[in-house]
């Protein structure tokens, strides 16, 4: 994208990653002027692979941003997941447990394919391989963010500075010690995912609980399937051959599924390492941290994205009201808005890799995950529990 070595506009946005897009149009489409700055280009963006298991209120915030279409005629309705233990398959029926509700399964990679899209259609405002990105008086009411293009320093006056830059970004390391409380747990594996163009095992995603170790099946389409098994932190990929990764995943599944599992090259490997943190708050004067930035989860609960959709959602209504409306009382409470999501969120997904991985070598603690999934799976308020997290219906959920 073209630009200048001054620029002013209303929100300055660091990270073109699905949040910071998202959060683009949305404003965009409010008549609220924004430039995105992200360090990489955007070829390398749309390649990362992530999850993709969307919420009913993600879904519903991509089609307010006009960018459903695609996701509509590819994605996947998904009305329940299955969990596998103790040699037993077990459904939970979403629909059935929480009034309707279901969740869409379409990659992250074809949602940001898709807001870039839908931002170069309406001229937005996005620049890409920005080295050296720095924001400045985000304590002040005139922030600004300076950054390196082609060799040349440049510098954008903003109103609001949105970091939705990821873990490793430069929002949240810019905060003062001080004032920011870091919460963390890191978990001693991680997950090795392997995708394939092969048919899914499965029409639904699969859980496994194995004393060898966890394993997911799950899928971007009907063709093309994402798998994955808990292994080391410290391994590394070249360890893991695809002959090795498929027979392991074949020891961990029932084994009527094993004998139905379609096994094929590897067109991406990668091991992911799990943790849970939470940075509050989220916001430092005119600096606002949305999704990576803020928290992350292990994704066992597939809330990454989704959490990170929720607060793009915070923030976009908060500037309707601080722009439009001169109504700052949202922003005065985004922090606090998207903390109570976020908390709700870690529990479930803490809770869910508790159960679902191998933590020990102890027997007791094995004992202990299957006496606890079987009630989950057995009983209707345990299923229940299990799906209103899953589908994130926490709007509903009244407080007695």
């Amino acid at each position: 994208m073209d630009y200048k070595a001054k620029m002013r506009t209303q929100v300055g946005i660091i990270g073109a990653g699905p949040s910071g897009l998202l959060l683009s149009q949305l404003l965009s489409k409010n008549g609220i002027d924004n430039i995105v700055i992200e360090r990489q280009s955007r070829a390398y963006v749309e390649a990362r692979i992530r999850a993709g298991v969307l919420e009913s209120g993600t879904v519903d915030l991509l089609d307010t941003a006009g960018v459903g279409q695609r996701m509509h005629a590819e994605g996947l309705i998904h009305e329940g997941f299955r969990i596998a233990f103790d040699g037993e398959l077990k459904r939970i029926d979403m629909a059935q447990r929480t009034g309707g509700h279901s969740v869409m399964i379409y990659g992250q990679t074809e949602i940001t394919k898709d807001l870039f899209q839908a931002r170069e259609n309406t001229n937005g405002n996005i620049i890409c391989e920005a080295e050296d990105v720095t924001i400045h008086d985000f304590a002040s009411r005139a922030p600004r963010v300076t950054f390196v293009k082609d060799g040349k320093t440049a510098e954008v006056q903003c109103e609001i500075i949105a970091g939705c830059d990821g873990f490793h970004g430069v929002c949240r390391a810019s905060v003062p010690a001080a004032s920011i409380t870091e919460f963390e747990r890191v978990y001693p594996f991680g997950w090795l995912g392997l995708l394939a163009d092969t048919p899914p095992v499965d029409d639904e995603l699969i859980y496994v609980n194995h004393e060898r170790g966890f394993a997911l099946c799950s899928m971007r389409s009907t063709s093309r399937s994402r798998y994955y098994v808990q292994c080391d932190v410290s391994d590394s990929v070249d360890a893991w051959t695809d002959d090795r990764f498929w027979e392991e995943l074949k020891q961990r599944l029932p084994e009527a599924k094993a004998e139905q599992l379609v096994t094929g090259p590897a067109i991406e490997k990668s091991i992911a390492p799990l943790r849970s943190f939470v940075a509050e708050p989220m916001r430092f004067g005119r600096l606002f941290l949305v999704g990576d930035a803020a928290h992350i989860v292990p994704p066992t609960g597939a809330k990454g994205l989704n959490l990170a959709a929720r607060d793009v959602r915070n923030l976009w209504q908060a500037c309707q009201a601080f722009f439009l409306e001169k109504d700052e009382s949202l922003l005065d409470h985004y922090s606090a808005t998207c903390l109570a999501q976020i908390w709700r969120a870690e529990r479930f997904s803490w809770w869910f890799t508790s159960v679902t991985h191998k933590l020990s070598d102890k027997p007791f603690d094995r004992r202990l995950q299957l006496a606890e999934l079987n009630y989950y799976t057995s009983s209707i308020a345990g299923q229940t529990t299990i799906a209103e997290n899953y589908v994130g219906n926490f709007d509903n959920v009244e407080n007695i």
